[in-house]
């Protein structure tokens, strides 16, 4: 069966480098053609496509698709589009993904430990002064969002000592964790979080959920001096604007973003002067052209021998 017999796959993304991908998918599925856009309006010939932030309404246009593969961790890129067909959309979960996303997590949360800020801010004036220092065993951890990453970063911040806690739209129950759910347990689980980390899903639920009025529920008084924010999730879970006000007035003591409500940020944003906020330009966990590709070129033949997709989206759920 030749590459046309089996479908193109359509690579569509935007604010990526295409080469990589392009050059992956090749080398890892050769006997596949990959294309960079459809053969025009209604192309017959698009069998699976590949996504990050795909133009709005294209998918609608490819009548013999068959599944979408979201090439990062998030999804809402994909399901925001209205005029999205209805056709199977694939998660990846890769454990280079998941790893990196645990270190960025396991890193920032030892920064805030280990008082890097004060130390660079030190550094800068050459001033020798030691910070107070609480070991790992004193400080809990707040995990907003208990899916792969959550759960992946727990355990690896488990074994440096931390205390853990977790919430969740659903209940769960991991073994080392005070796990959380629902609207009833979100007052709780903040008032435990001495630093607060969250990678939830962006959705209906979840936007904006990082406000004015949830930053007023952290801890205050903490080991830390301070609670303490890092979010690594999406850009939309947070509103800016209260996390600087909370920054400002005490209700924050720092905080590590990750992402952010418009991307890349604004030159004008606050944040980037901020002395207690970190910025990293949504490089948490980087997808990885040559550990991903593989993954779904596998799924696409499993497909094709009658088997099913795997990480599937619950498109009521929003992941």
């Amino acid at each position: 069966m030749t590459s046309v017999e089996r479908g193109r796959v359509l690579l569509a993304v935007t604010g990526w480098d295409p080469g990589p991908w392009l050059a992956e998918f090749a080398r890892a599925a050769p006997d596949r053609e990959i294309v960079r856009a459809p053969a025009g309006p209604d192309d017959p010939t698009i069998r699976y496509a590949l996504v990050w932030k795909p133009p709005p309404g294209l998918m609608s246009r490819l009548p013999n698709l068959a599944a979408i593969f979201s090439l990062g961790a998030g999804v809402d890129h994909v399901i925001d589009d209205t005029t999205l067909p209805d056709v199977p959309i694939v998660r990846i979960v890769a454990d280079d993904l998941t790893n990196r996303m645990s270190e960025y997590v396991v890193w920032q949360v030892l920064d805030h430990l280990r008082q890097g800020r004060l130390y660079r801010a030190w550094q800068a004036r050459r001033q020798w002064r030691e910070a107070p220092q609480p070991a790992a065993g004193d400080v809990t951890v707040g995990i907003m969002g208990l899916g792969a990453l959550g759960t992946d970063a727990a355990g690896k911040l488990a074994m440096l000592g931390f205390r853990l806690a977790g919430w969740s739209r659903r209940p769960k129950h991991l073994a080392g964790i005070a796990c959380h759910s629902g609207e009833d347990g979100l007052a709780p689980f903040l008032g435990t979080s001495d630093i607060l980390v969250v990678l939830l899903p962006l959705t209906a639920q979840t936007r904006g959920i990082i406000n004015r009025r949830t930053l007023a529920l952290m801890k205050r008084e903490t080991p830390l001096g301070g609670p303490v924010l890092i979010n690594a999730g999406r850009g939309g879970l947070q509103v800016e604007a209260d996390i600087v006000e909370a920054l400002d007035n005490g209700a924050l003591m720092a905080a590590s973003l990750d992402v952010f409500e418009t991307e890349p940020l604004p030159a004008t944003s606050p944040l980037w002067d901020h002395p207690a906020v970190t910025v990293t330009p949504h490089a948490a966990a980087t997808s990885d052209p040559r550990r991903l590709v593989p993954i779904m070129a596998r799924q696409m033949d499993d497909f094709e021998a009658g088997r099913p997709l795997a990480n599937l989206v619950d498109r009521k759920a929003g992941y």
